[in-house]
């Protein structure tokens, strides 16, 4: 359940075990408790991507504890805004929310080298994000 004196933020894409992680890992670092933060995947995987928890932890965010979750109806009813990144049309669409769809590489069996431009453009995302919503 989020607090609604703040804006909830969903990050969706496929497995939820790369992107949408890094994504809420960025933001709850940077906005800390000001934005509630969610993440789901369509089809998620088993675990979070090795070389996603690495690279973050190169930041100093720590997604070792992460898990995959499914994507719910109720978890994008919840959310502000839906951040989706490659999940296609498995996202519900609700009217009255807010819906972006970030074009992102996905790091899935991706060199480090890549994952660290795919965490370096989600997190400039995300800061543009957190001034939208200040």
């Amino acid at each position: 359940m989020t607090d609604k004196s703040k804006p909830a933020v969903l990050f969706v894409c496929v497995h939820n075990a790369g992107r949408s992680q890094m994504a809420a890992g960025y933001l709850r670092a940077l906005a800390g408790d000001r934005i509630d933060v969610f993440s789901a995947g369509s089809q998620p995987g088993n675990t979070v991507n090795p070389a996603a928890v690495a690279v973050m932890a190169e930041e100093g965010i720590d997604l070792s504890a992460a898990t995959p979750q499914t994507l719910t109806t109720d978890a994008v009813r919840e959310a502000d805004v839906v951040i989706t990144m490659g999940c296609g049309d498995a996202c519900p669409i609700f009217p009255g929310k807010r819906y972006e769809d970030w074009e992102i590489t996905d790091p899935a069996g991706q060199p480090v080298e890549v994952v660290r431009e795919v965490r370096d453009d989600i997190k400039e995302r995300v800061q543009n994000l957190i001034s939208s919503l200040a």
